[in-house]
């Protein structure tokens, strides 16, 4: 047994020489300063440590910033035209005189961003004449002409041309439908024409003939202030576009000035100087513009 404890311990001398022998550049007085690097950190982390501690903190990025000449700091178009058409319905006292008939509307302005903005905008509503309107009308023309038959067929017209200022607030979605409502006011014109048939003589190279023509035989007009509101739906053709179909309805009130004049109840006594003989148009007008057409 002790005899085998010597060879063992001859044959691990030999296995150390040997591996001596193998490494000659490794001395006695390095082996201490190899023990200390294996269990330091490698250099090229610490040299990495260092160039991350030298540089600045991450950068956060907020929304991103459309801003130019057309666009919004949120993407939205700067600037916004529209023009529609569609029809105008008279109501409450504008109703018992009129008829509803047809309008337009173009406009312009600016958005300051995708929810807010205010539009300069022109309107034209037209109406027909209600039976009863041009009855009494005519009772009246022929009362005052002496005679009955003076005024016959007569028909008419009603306008209402404005311009108005009107902010308009948006509440738009992810998809391609947002609603809007609009509130405005303004300057309104109001115009109304009585006409009676008329034969007229044409003559051209091939001879001259007889033409009956509508021919405006009286005319009353009114400025007033006004206000109006509504709302109405737009839907996006397209994400990368700004063009826009809608359909919107609004509430028109134009504060007109009441002014005296005759009617069929007192034509009878009507003074020779009476010029107002339909002070329907001065009455405060009422209607709802529904409108379809495009924004962009």
């Amino acid at each position: 047994m002790q005899t085998f404890r010597s060879l063992l311990d001859i044959v691990c001398r030999a296995v150390a020489l040997s591996v001596l022998a193998a490494t000659p550049c490794l001395t006695q007085a390095q082996l201490p300063s190899l023990i200390i690097a294996s269990d330091a950190t490698p250099a090229s982390l610490i040299a990495t440590t260092a160039l991350e501690s030298s540089q600045p903190p991450p950068r956060r990025y907020g929304r991103p910033n459309f801003s130019d000449k057309t666009s919004n700091s949120d993407g939205s178009a700067k600037y916004e035209f529209l023009g529609g058409f569609g029809v105008a319905m008279p109501l409450g006292d504008s109703h018992v005189y009129e008829t509803p008939n047809w309008g337009l509307q173009v406009g312009g302005g600016r958005n300051f961003n995708k929810n807010s903005g205010v539009i300069l905008q022109f309107d034209y509503d037209r109406f027909g004449l209600q039976a009863a309107t041009l009855n009494n009308q005519t009772y009246i023309y022929n009362t005052l002409l002496g005679c009955s038959g003076c005024v016959s067929g007569l028909d008419g017209n009603n306008h209402v041309w404005s311009f108005t200022l009107n902010p308009t607030f948006t509440l738009a979605t992810p998809g391609p439908w947002a609603a809007y409502a609009v509130v405005g006011g303004g300057f309104y014109h109001k115009v109304t024409n009585f006409t009676q048939p008329t034969t007229e003589e044409e003559c051209s190279i091939y001879g001259c003939g007889y033409f009956s023509v509508n021919s405006n035989i009286d005319h009353y007009t009114s400025n007033a202030g006004g206000v109006t509101g509504g709302f109405g739906l737009t839907y996006k053709f397209s994400r990368f576009s700004n063009i826009r179909f809608y359909v919107e309805a609004r509430y028109v009130l134009v504060l007109n000035s009441q002014r005296n004049g005759i009617t069929a109840a007192n034509v009878a006594n009507a003074p020779a100087n009476a010029t107002n003989f339909y002070p329907a148009n001065s009455h405060r007008t009422t209607y709802i513009p529904i409108k379809l057409g495009i924004r962009f």
